[in-house]
């Protein structure tokens, strides 16, 4: 299947130790773009979770934030660092008695870095169970890019079925069309040289026909569908090449509005280009 690359997933983990929860978004990128979000204390993760990222997706600005809550009755787990305490008290008590002024928190020095910790042994369990719990974050995540990209895939189906259609269209009246723009030559050429000479009239017949033939541009249009639907069953990354088939169908739509002579021809590139243009800006937020 293909993937949307605008997706949101949420999920949350709980142990003896508190709460965490990951929440993944993402819009569309050209490339693929990650940002974190994590407590200071699991920074470590970061190389670990841009790797996981780059191993699942391809594409999207994608946007990770880590909330953690440990429990009341596990406070106790955490350590002080008393020497490092005294030293920052002592620091700020000489920095007020210098200033004459001023006060200090002392919730801010507990959060001086390095003043209250963990044990290690304890934070690499706790960095393990974070990383299960991302990964099935981002299990969710891929699967609601999937259905986005289910939603997207039936609606550019959809105007594919239309520019079938209007395919359809053209081929069956250029005959018609044909055939007036070729009695209306011979009334003007009878018109202006009072006997028609045949080889002028074969002539400009040839000129005619090679100005007015979209044979080739309505071939290429089918096969252009042919290709997309082609890419959209094969699924996976495929939004740079769902980008270049809307491309060449904008070139075969040009060329086929450049050549109308009737209201039926002009009517029908009017609508392939608002097919075209419908379906681009879907493919925008394809992976």
């Amino acid at each position: 299947m293909i993937q949307s690359m605008t997706a949101y997933a949420r999920i949350e983990h709980k142990a003896e130790w508190g709460t965490a929860s990951w929440e993944i978004r993402s819009v569309n990128q050209r490339y693929l773009e990650t940002y974190l979000r994590l407590p200071e204390h699991f920074r470590n993760l970061e190389p670990l979770l841009r790797d996981r990222l780059r191993k699942r997706l391809n594409r999207g600005k994608i946007e990770v934030n880590l909330r953690y809550d440990l429990a009341d009755n596990k406070t106790s787990e955490l350590q002080l660092n008393q020497d490092l305490a005294k030293q920052l008290i002592t620091a700020a008590n000489w920095v007020k008695q210098e200033a004459g002024q001023g006060e200090f928190n002392l919730v801010d020095i507990l959060k001086w870095p390095g003043v209250m910790s963990g044990s290690e042994q304890d934070m690499d369990a706790l960095s393990k169970e974070l990383l299960g719990a991302f990964d099935g974050a981002i299990d969710q995540f891929i699967e609601a890019r999937g259905r986005e990209g289910d939603a997207i895939k039936v609606m550019l189906q959809t105007r594919l079925d239309a520019i079938v259609e209007q395919v359809a269209i053209v081929r069956e009246h250029m005959p018609t069309i044909m055939q007036w723009q070729r009695d209306k030559l011979i009334n003007r050429l009878a018109e202006i040289t009072g006997e028609l000479d045949p080889a002028r009239m074969e002539q400009e017949m040839v000129i005619l026909a090679q100005k007015m033939d979209v044979a080739e541009e309505m071939d290429r249009l089918d096969a252009h569908v042919a290709e997309t639907q082609r890419i959209l069953k094969k699924g996976g990354a495929q939004g740079r090449r769902l980008d270049f088939m809307m491309q060449e169908f904008n070139r075969e739509s040009n060329t086929l509005a450049s050549k109308s002579i009737s209201a039926e021809i002009t009517a029908a590139a009017v609508e392939l280009k608002v097919l075209i243009e419908q379906m681009r800006e879907q493919i925008q937020n394809v992976e």
